[in-house]
């Protein structure tokens, strides 16, 4: 059982990169689906969440309006595509899987990906 992660590159400021996570194992419909992300020295962060009824999606402020976060539970596969990137969105992207009611808080998430790293040039 585990999510597997992909899409990471390098890309200049103010282009796009879309991020996959796919289930293996595991059937996402289910699941709160989050995009979290870890860069040197900091705390890593919930950016983008979505929940298993495909709600309102949460972003966090340095996000939100850029990136845009998708679940595809035929394909079973969650995604985040990143528009106008900046050099600060550079970190490893992790995608990680919830059960929990406090899937927004970024709390009790069970599954995670390997990470996928971004990488932003200015």
């Amino acid at each position: 059982v585990q999510l597997q992660a992909f899409g990471g590159g390098l890309v200049q400021a103010g282009g796009s990169l879309r991020l996959s996570c796919a289930g293996s194992g595991l059937t996402l419909r289910p699941y709160h689906m989050g995009w979290f992300r870890q860069a040197p020295g900091q705390e890593r962060e919930l950016i983008a969440a979505i929940n298993q009824s495909l709600g309102e999606p949460y972003y966090a402020l340095s996000v939100k309006g850029r990136f845009t976060i998708s679940k595809d539970n035929a394909k079973n596969t969650v995604y985040l595509q990143m528009n106008g990137l900046k050099p600060e969105d550079t970190a490893t992207y992790y995608c990680a899987a919830s059960q929990n009611v406090n899937w927004r808080a970024g709390v009790h998430y069970s599954y995670w990906g390997q990470g996928t790293q971004v990488t932003v040039s200015s």
